[in-house]
């Protein structure tokens, strides 16, 4: 049943890409897909019809339904038949308001995934933001991921662009796979477009990050409200490659982003209970991403004996590398000056183990083995102006937590992930 649902998504979106010819944006990476994808749409969304992939729709199933413009069908074979049929009519009638531009998040859980989208999903411009130990589990070494992800530039054309981050050498390496036009983004001077004076900054009352642009052969300032930490920066970065390359103007791409906002468990500052604020950035973890996470923890700027508290579950899917993965994170936690250590799961044991070998002191590291003891534990541990971070895998569920700590918890649907009845039946 799955494999025929892929063989009629694939042949009915290849009709649709036939038909209507829009100009496709292909974003893959370790990290930083999603933040990409919508800093790419908000700068393009003003000039362009615009589509981009909402929630988890990255893979075989959802790139397919991005492209037709449709939910999935879920268990029901019904809706399924709809989505055919809906799917159908596309194909056979004239939509006059169908996207002029894709913005589509490719995602690669396990070898052959890119390869499968690409070949139906040819892209007009590939984006790849960072390589990194995600998903070790199934690719087995950091080569196999290099090798699966760079499919999305070397299926580029002479005519097409390829844009990539300049700081990570891995990505730099499939510079040499394509004969597309090369631009680069980063913090690096080497960079068609980089940025310099990066931090978090306060203006209108508003928490976000500063930097100076470095494009074109000017100097911009740019504050982002709302946004957190350089991997989103570096999202930023890339949406102006990819916008600049379409003939948008650079005040034009600025103005764009006054609409990007951060998605739902992405480093998301939200009010916590007695005065407290809260880094929720539970939607997914690596340890590349925990890194990035726990330098914003660092970075913000806490009151005069308030607390830096970071609450970590599991990072799942690491496979060989799920040690040292967990290790490293506590061996950052040390160097960013945390005051509080609280983990749950299993795995979560060696990000402690880590911290404590680093320097943290043992009694400042509390274990727990569900969320909901966790939380009950951090509420009667914060104190106003404490700061706390919320991260794990997926499968970690610290949303939860988050909702736990959260001062409005009746905004959960409409702040945190994974609040779909679906998912909180899990």
């Amino acid at each position: 049943m799955r494999k025929l649902l892929f063989i009629i998504l694939r042949f009915l979106a290849k009709k649709v890409l036939k038909k209507y010819r829009p100009l496709i944006i292909g974003i893959t990476g370790s990290v930083g897909k999603s933040s990409t994808k919508e800093a790419i749409f908000s700068v393009l969304r003003d000039k362009f019809r615009v589509r981009r992939n909402q929630g988890n729709y990255n893979n075989e199933i959802g790139v397919p339904l991005t492209i037709l413009g449709y939910k999935t069908g879920g268990q029901s074979v019904l809706k399924w038949l709809n989505v055919f049929i809906k799917g159908l009519s596309l194909v056979l009638k004239k939509d006059a308001d169908y996207p002029e531009m894709l913005v589509l998040e490719m995602a690669a859980d396990k070898i052959g995934d890119i390869e499968y989208l690409v070949k139906f999903v040819p892209c007009d411009v590939g984006v790849v933001t960072a390589i990194g130990e995600v998903h070790f589990e199934q690719f087995g070494s950091l080569e196999n991921i290099i090798k699966e992800k760079q499919k999305i530039i070397a299926h580029l054309k002479e005519s097409h662009l390829a844009v990539l981050n300049a700081d990570d050498h891995n990505v730099m390496g499939m510079k040499t796979l394509t004969k597309a036009k090369v631009v680069t983004f980063g913090f690096s001077e080497e960079a068609d477009f980089w940025a310099t004076a990066v931090k978090i900054s306060q203006r209108d009352n508003q928490l976000g990050m500063t930097f100076k642009l470095h494009a074109q052969g000017s100097v911009l300032p740019v504050f982002l409200y709302n946004i957190l930490g350089q991997h989103q920066v570096k999202a930023a970065l890339a949406a102006i490659a990819v916008a600049s390359s379409l003939d948008i103007k650079l005040l034009d791409i600025l103005e764009g982003f006054k609409k990007y906002q951060a998605l739902p468990g992405r480093t998301n500052l939200i009010k916590g209970i007695k005065g407290t604020l809260l880094i929720d950035d539970s939607y997914n973890a690596s340890p590349l991403s925990a890194k990035a996470a726990l330098a914003v923890l660092q970075e913000i700027p806490a009151l005069a004996g308030a607390k830096k508290v970071a609450v970590f579950g599991e990072m799942l899917e690491l496979g060989s590398y799920t040690t040292a993965g967990h290790m490293e994170v506590g061996q950052k936690l040390t160097e960013v000056g945390i005051d509080m250590l609280v983990c749950t799961g299993e795995k979560s044991r060696d990000i402690i183990r880590g911290a404590i070998q680093a320097g943290l002191p043992e009694e400042r590291t509390f274990y727990f083995d569900n969320n909901h003891d966790a939380g009950i534990f951090v509420q009667d541990k914060i104190h106003t102006g404490d700061i706390v971070l919320i991260k794990g895998s997926q499968g970690a569920r610290m949303e939860q937590i988050t909702k736990e700590l959260m001062a409005e918890p009746l905004r959960a649907k409409e702040l945190l992930v994974r609040q779909t009845e679906e998912w909180l039946k899990k």
